[in-house]
């Protein structure tokens, strides 16, 4: 009787072990889950920027993302179009020092560093990546702005005077300190990802551009870089979203000031920065909506960005297995 039932019990076990794949059908069903909950969280922000942003939507239209009037305390007017190139401007100033300076750190980290170097420098890089913004911002603020951004934005402006960029006067606070205070924090991720696509690039690569005589600079540029093109660019636009989105550190240094022109020495506005600096204020339904706009147009403008770098990434991967089989 007790081995009948026993054998029942082992056989039924057998049947759902089987009818689950042992685990393979639960392991696919929870990622699947997992995957649709983080659908659901994108969708569930962005209609709640929609719905919480209609008395701007309705009252402004598409004029608000081409006007520069913000004034909320005499006409309740608004305009995001500062805010938006602002927040351009100092995303592509990081991006333009930081992707060199970190593509070229994780070079050295991946193939050029002696051991007893690669691991605490490594280690270092890292630890960048884990400083919270606002100490970034106090040292912006207290540091690098009178010791290296000032000096060098007089220097520009002494020698490129001419041009709108680099138009006087020269303040601290300004655009270029935001740019470059957010390339030291882009740093750190585009090196650390660059530095692990590398290192999964296979040795068998390496070995065959050496045997057909490649330095070991030719193997790099010809060969690794575009071999982890797809990774690279992935670490890069990784980079862009933090700075896109970046808030405390850059509030403390860009000015905070509505300065429509090109001078990247002026002071200036983020959408991440007004939306920390004016939200508490907002005392009327206009106002709360126009801010909670900003933050609709950082969303659509972050994840348009992370849409075309997908097909980008994509593309670029399909290219190279085409030109690995040829």
């Amino acid at each position: 009787m007790n081995a009948e039932l026993h054998k029942d019990q082992s056989s039924f076990g057998a049947r759902v072990r089987n009818a689950w794949q042992h685990g393979d059908r639960l392991y696919r069903l929870l990622l699947t889950v997992a995957a649709l909950l983080v659908m659901i969280l994108v969708i569930g922000i962005g209609y709640e920027l929609w719905q919480n942003s209609a008395l701007s939507r309705q009252a402004f239209g598409w004029k608000f993302l081409i006007t520069s009037d913000w004034d909320p305390a005499l006409n309740e007017t608004f305009g995001a179009l500062p805010f938006i190139l602002g927040t351009l401007i100092t995303s592509f100033i990081a991006l333009l020092a930081a992707i060199p300076l970190g593509i070229g750190t994780a070079i050295f980290l991946a193939e050029l560093a002696p051991d007893w170097l690669r691991e605490p420098l490594g280690f270092l890089v890292e630890l960048l990546a884990a400083v919270p913004s606002v100490v970034y911002g106090l040292w912006g603020l207290f540091v690098y702005i009178p010791v290296f951004v000032r000096p060098s934005a007089e220097f520009l402006n002494k020698s490129l005077g001419f041009l709108p960029l680099f138009e006087g006067p020269v303040f601290g606070p300004s655009r270029l300190a935001a740019g470059l205070l957010l390339a030291i924090m882009v740093f750190p991720t585009i090196t650390a990802i660059s530095r692990d696509v590398f290192r999964a690039i296979p040795n068998s690569q390496r070995e065959a551009a050496m045997a057909m005589g490649a330095t070991r600079w030719e193997m790099i540029y010809q060969v690794l870089i575009p071999y982890g093109t797809s990774g690279l660019l992935g670490a890069i636009i990784l980079g862009l979203g933090r700075a896109l989105g970046e808030t405390i550190a850059v509030t403390m240094v860009i000015g905070n000031n509505l300065d429509l022109s090109a001078s990247l020495l002026r002071p200036g506005y983020t959408m991440a920065s007004i939306i920390a600096n004016e939200f508490t204020e907002a005392t009327f339904d206009l106002y709360l909506n126009a801010l909670i706009e900003i933050g609709l147009i950082l969303f659509a403008m972050t994840l348009l960005i992370n849409i075309i770098a997908r097909l980008l990434i994509w593309r670029v991967s399909q290219r190279t297995k085409a030109e690995v089989r040829a």
